[in-house]
């Protein structure tokens, strides 16, 4: 048995984790994926060469990159029973924001928590595939993939275009005390979604590590739709909203493209 560690820089939270399992999901010489979030590093524990392991996580555009490999003793690997559990719990939590971003964004008319709501609802379609793909073919798998992420696509676009046109029209400010409240909400439940899934890895890492929540892009992301619905209060000004709006949405798309890798 071999021990390869790699470090990977884009691995900010859970969402990135399961979607390297998705990936490296079929490779027969894997016996067990170690992920630390906090440190952006991914143990995989493999018979023979890591060539192919190393192809499908550089594939990824994750930032990944191979620190090293030595035989280990370890054969033995403890599985959490309860890990669909709280899959299904992290996918409900953000698909009920999505819902709530989004209804509140149109509400509010800030296309902040709109493009936030759609970053919700990207990381319910991967925690969806994960668990779509635990017991099902990888052929299916891949056909969710490329449905969800094509999905996703369609949606960023047409926000980019209501930007453009609340950008060069005249539209009503956006309600930044709405704004600033869904995003305190939503920052609460992404955090709570990194304690779930970082607590089920083993009893040592059972408490909240700090570097986890402010190394996460949907944290940051929350941050930022906050600071827009100040600047907007400040300003007098949607730009602030329409900025951050397409920021998300890029990160959106670039989300939906690795994705869209995994059905290929």
């Amino acid at each position: 048995m071999n021990k390869t560690i790699f470090v990977i820089t884009k691995m900010d939270c859970p969402s990135e984790e399961n979607l390297i399992r998705m990936k490296l999901d079929g490779i027969s010489n894997i016996a067990n994926l170690d992920f630390d979030i906090p440190s952006r590093k991914l143990t995989v524990f493999h018979s023979g060469a890591s060539d192919q392991i190393e192809r499908s996580i550089l594939e990824l555009n994750l930032g990944g990159k191979k620190i090293s490999t030595e035989p280990t003793d370890q054969t033995v690997f403890t599985e959490n029973q309860d890990q669909r559990k709280l899959l299904w719990t992290v996918l409900a939590i953000n698909f009920v924001f999505f819902l709530i971003e989004m209804s509140t964004g149109l509400i509010s008319k800030s296309m902040g928590l709109v493009a936030d709501s759609l970053d919700m609802l990207a990381d319910s379609f991967v925690y969806g595939i994960s668990l779509y793909a635990v017991g099902g073919s990888l052929v299916m798998k891949k056909r969710v993939a490329k449905v969800a992420g094509y999905f996703q696509i369609t949606l960023a676009i047409i926000g980019f275009t209501e930007v453009l046109r609340r950008f060069f029209g005249e539209e009503k400010l956006p309600d930044f005390s709405m704004m600033i409240i869904v995003s305190i909400f939503a920052l609460i439940a992404n955090g709570i979604s990194l304690y779930i899934l970082q607590k089920s890895k083993s009893k040592e890492e059972a408490h909240m590590k700090a570097s986890m929540i402010f190394t996460s892009n949907d944290v940051i992301i929350n941050f930022g739709v906050i600071v827009a619905g100040l600047l907007v209060h400040w300003f007098g000004s949607s730009k602030p909203d329409l900025i951050v709006g397409t920021i998300i949405f890029v990160l959106v798309i670039q989300g939906a493209f690795r994705i869209l890798k995994l059905s290929k």
